[in-house]
């Protein structure tokens, strides 16, 4: 690190940012079949974002790219409400480095390898982080359920690679349903992951900040009776799913998930926030995925977590748009010497 860098940066900020407001684009919308999921989000964030602050432009992927392109140099952050495929999976972050826009979180690499759930199971195994047992399923590879079966046990997890929000998941708990399940995840991707379903505790663990991110309070989840598993109309639908901040665990567990988020978020080469789940099972906790942009409506589970640990929702997408213009400027300054 180069001697007084640190306060370079904030001097750099300071000059471009102090007596004017940001000039923000909020993104919301897209194309993936959680649009309107983000749409929503992209409403309540438009609605909490401090207009003494931000001079606000609202931008859905959808329609509008090319004004955003023609917009760039009128751009100083961008907000990403966006979820799924060209979203979250690196392309519109990609699209924004090379207009030069700073923006919240993951960059391509890491946003490209956490919504690609078999990449990321890959260097969880890397890292040594636990995760269940799993084998991935092509279209072009000959369906054996009674293989798959005797390789990873009954009840089993069938998901698509790449789909968020729990699209296309099912829960199998015989052979002979495996197959409706394996072609219910083909209709949202062309690969899928097949893992060893683990009865416990749902919970799920945010963190926050660039080069020394921080965890936030872990959240317990109770689906409905009425609900299987986290699906996606447990997630949005609201009263059908409790969620407790924090989390009733003892504190070793909730230290070891803290941990547990920090290192998913890093060895996924994540910047800014992510939001990691897990189960509890026989006190061991297995982490399931990694969200590179979790839900971001008030009441989502990101935002509860925060509230908890001090940050009322305006004031968290005022760190996370903080957090972004300072990786950028940094990345900007370290270009230039």
């Amino acid at each position: 690190m180069i001697p007084g860098f640190e306060a370079l940066v904030e001097e750099r900020i300071k000059q471009e940012f102090t007596m004017k407001k940001i000039r923000l684009a909020l993104l919301s919308g897209g194309v993936s079949s959680e649009r309107e999921v983000s749409l929503n989000s992209g409403k309540q964030v438009f609605e909490a974002l401090d207009k003494d602050k931000y001079d606000i432009t609202r931008y859905d992927p959808k329609t509008d790219l090319k004004q955003l392109v023609n917009d760039a140099d009128k751009i100083d952050a961008a907000l990403i409400i966006l979820h799924g495929r060209f979203g979250e999976d690196g392309t519109i972050q990609g699209l924004l480095d090379l207009l030069d826009i700073p923006y919240q979180g993951a960059g391509v690499l890491g946003s490209a390898m956490a919504m690609n759930k078999l990449v990321a199971k890959r260097l969880y195994d890397g890292a040594g982080i636990p995760t269940p047992s799993y084998l991935s399923l092509s279209m072009t590879d000959k369906i054996e359920p009674s293989k798959i079966v005797n390789a990873l046990g009954l009840p089993l997890v069938v998901k698509p690679a790449c789909a968020g929000s729990s699209m296309g998941m099912s829960i199998v708990k015989a052979v002979s349903t495996l197959e409706d399940a394996i072609t219910l995840g083909f209709e949202h991707d062309d690969t899928l992951i097949i893992e060893t379903y683990i009865k416990g505790i749902e919970l799920t663990c945010g963190v926050l900040g660039n080069d020394e991110p921080e965890a936030l309070p872990v959240i317990e989840i109770i689906p409905g009776d009425a609900y299987e598993f986290f699906d996606y109309t447990a997630k949005y639908v609201v009263g059908a799913t409790e969620e407790i901040c924090p989390a009733r665990i003892d504190k070793i567990t909730t230290k070891k998930a803290q941990e547990l988020a920090i290192k998913a978020h890093q060895a996924l080469f994540l910047k800014g926030y992510s939001r990691t789940d897990f189960i509890l099972s026989n006190n061991e906790l297995t982490v399931l995925e990694t969200n590179t942009i979790p839900g971001m409506t008030a009441t989502s589970l990101y935002p509860q977590s925060a509230q908890v640990a001090g940050y009322s929702f305006t004031e968290l997408l005022d760190k996370l748009i903080q957090l972004s213009i300072k990786e950028h400027t940094k990345q900007a300054l370290r270009r230039s010497t």
